[in-house]
């Protein structure tokens, strides 16, 4: 391997472009023309454009993607995580066209991302897995059939994904239809697939998962456990390693079952298998992402290893020589996403502005965001990983609490103050947190930001700071004045970080953010109550509701199924 093509964009191409430049190899970067300035562009040896924005037009483009490998000469392809990562026919083309894909074979990840193929080879190998089915199921009826065997929750979940998406949890028998119906979309949308299936749903489990990794000459080694509880919508925010409260016994338990659930499909390659641990400490196969990763940086951090230069080495023939790795210390990754802690964690996009990262002992953050960068709502909102290191937990919440706060972005909102609202809390402090903790339980009131001041609604405001000394002693102050470049003309103060649902004032429902209208939920001339749903907005790969901020009659509907609309825009009135 000499040449490398990085088939990816953001922080993780950035963090594997490094890693290979350190090993000598020469590095080939894509990009869609959204990306044309991004880091990962200038750091790479050579760049290549793989198309437009649309990542089905660019980053998923398989044809574009090979066809660079070939021009730029390239002897291996690393494809990150997320878009082509786990794409079983994409790990063969690469293998067909003589490439050296980095990462487990095609039918490892065809076999790893069915859940109910996946879900019946960890049974076999006596993996533990939740109680429920391993055949999708074709309808609403058929899912309340089996919440009465199970009882309820019941979760419905994709079979050819993972991360939280196409996954949504029935309460009752009420809710199991819209429930049934939204995991099947979600599920042809994201990963072309609408089949679904059923298992029992836990309350208020641990999510525990193991990293293993194989070589091609049959040895694997388990590199630790890595505890991903604190979460929202389904989705990771920190993880963290040693899990709190895990003991030795449940350690070995935990690592004979994930080489396991590994050998079952001959893996090769860096993997996680993702656990479900109850309140009696007991746990459950979840899934097996057959690639590197978000939160593999704590890993690297106890044990002193280079995840992705061993996904280098093992897939240019290498064997692993490791020994007996024993981690030191505790690590704690944050997730620096562009959302709103303070609106439901709605997606923030847009230009950033102010951008300082925070350094010192035991800090490091991966990241792709300069000053002036834009987020987008094409792709993924991961701004940045914040990793910090400690000899124990009590010093690692410590440290990333001051990490947390040295941390200066403007120009998006952030999920910084969800972090220190987590670190402030004493669940997490006792380890006492699970997977719906964090939206049931955090607080963020003692973290809340200020607010625009209630200035005439036509004026568009945007919040300055400024630096100024009375006495000798330095203050920062921060003000309120006209957005910069508004060309004078008047519009509607933007209502920043302002928490409640979607929409607008006087019946106006306005569209919180850029984004894609996936589902129309009313028709025009119905009553609506306050609080009924109006649409589905996607936007950065999450789903968002947007609701009736009062009661009336829908008088106009402005949306369909398909359209694009941008923040602001009016999408229903309600009188």
């Amino acid at each position: 391997m000499k040449t490398l093509l990085v088939a990816n964009r953001g922080e993780i191409a950035v963090r594997v472009i490094r890693t290979a430049q350190e090993m000598g190899l020469r590095t080939v970067a894509i990009y869609s023309e959204l990306d044309r300035d991004s880091l990962h562009v200038d750091l790479a040896d050579e760049a290549w454009n793989v198309g437009p924005a649309p990542s089905a037009e660019s980053y998923l483009n398989q044809k574009a993607i090979l066809g660079i490998a070939r021009e730029a000469k390239a002897d291996a392809i690393h494809p990150g995580y997320g878009f082509l990562s786990e794409n079983p026919g994409f790990a063969r083309a690469v293998d067909k066209a003589g490439l050296i894909w980095v990462g487990p074979t095609g039918d490892a990840i065809e076999a790893m991302g069915d859940k109910i193929t996946s879900r019946r080879n960890a049974e076999e190998h006596g993996v533990p897995t939740v109680p429920g089915i391993t055949d999708p199921v074709k309808s609403a009826d058929e899912v309340k059939q089996l919440a009465a065997e199970y009882g309820y929750p019941v979760a419905i979940k994709a079979a050819h994904g993972g991360g939280g998406k196409g996954l949504r949890v029935a309460w009752d028998a009420e809710e199991v239809g819209e429930a049934f119906e939204g995991a099947q979309r979600e599920a042809d949308a994201y990963f072309g697939n609408p089949e679904v299936y059923v298992e029992k749903y836990l309350e208020k489990p641990r999510h525990v998962e193991a990293q293993v990794l194989f070589d091609t000459h049959g040895t694997g080694v388990f590199l630790g456990e890595r505890d991903c509880s604190v979460q929202r919508r389904h989705q990771k925010l920190i993880e963290e390693t040693p899990s709190p409260g895990f003991t030795d016994k449940q350690r070995k338990a935990l690592a004979k079952a994930a080489l396991a659930a590994a050998e079952s499909c001959d893996y090769v390659n860096a993997g996680t298998v993702e656990f479900l641990v109850d309140q009696s400490g007991d746990f459950y196969f979840l899934e097996m992402n057959t690639r590197l990763q978000v939160e593999h940086t704590v890993t690297e951090m106890v044990t002193g290893l280079d995840l992705v230069e061993w996904q280098l080495r093992i897939a240019d023939g290498e064997k692993l020589d490791l020994g007996s790795v024993e981690p030191k210390g505790h690590s704690i990754e944050f997730r620096i996403n562009a959302e709103d802690p303070y609106n439901n964690f709605m997606p923030s996009p847009g230009q950033v502005v102010e951008w300082q990262e925070p350094a010192g002992p035991g800090v490091r953050v991966d990241s792709w965001i300069r000053p002036g960068t834009t987020v987008t709502q094409y792709y993924d909102n991961l701004m940045a990983k914040l990793v910090v290191w400690a000899p124990d937990r009590a010093g690692a919440i410590s440290r990333g609490r001051r990490a947390l706060r040295e941390f200066e972005v403007s120009g998006v909102s952030t999920t910084i103050p969800a972090h220190l609202a987590v670190l402030d809390h004493d669940d997490f402090a006792q380890g006492k947190h699970h997977t719906r903790w964090m939206e049931e339980t955090v607080p963020l009131a003692d973290h809340e930001p200020e607010f625009a001041p209630a200035l005439p609604e036509e004026e568009a405001l945007a919040k300055k700071d400024i630096t100024v000394e009375v006495g000798g002693r330095r203050f920062r102050v921060s003000y309120w004045a006209p957005e910069p470049g508004s060309g004078g003309v008047r519009r509607r103060a933007p209502k920043l970080s302002q928490p409640g649902p979607a929409g607008g004032t006087d019946g106006v429902v306005t569209a919180p953010m850029q984004g894609t209208i996936v589902k129309v939920q009313v028709k025009a001339g119905q009553p609506i109550k306050a609080g009924d749903s109006i649409c589905l907005l996607e936007a950065m790969k999450m789903e968002n509701e947007v609701v009736a901020p009062n009661a009336g009659e829908l008088v106009d509907l402005r949306v369909e199924p398909g359209d694009t609309v941008t923040a602001g825009q009016v999408i229903a009135i309600i009188k």
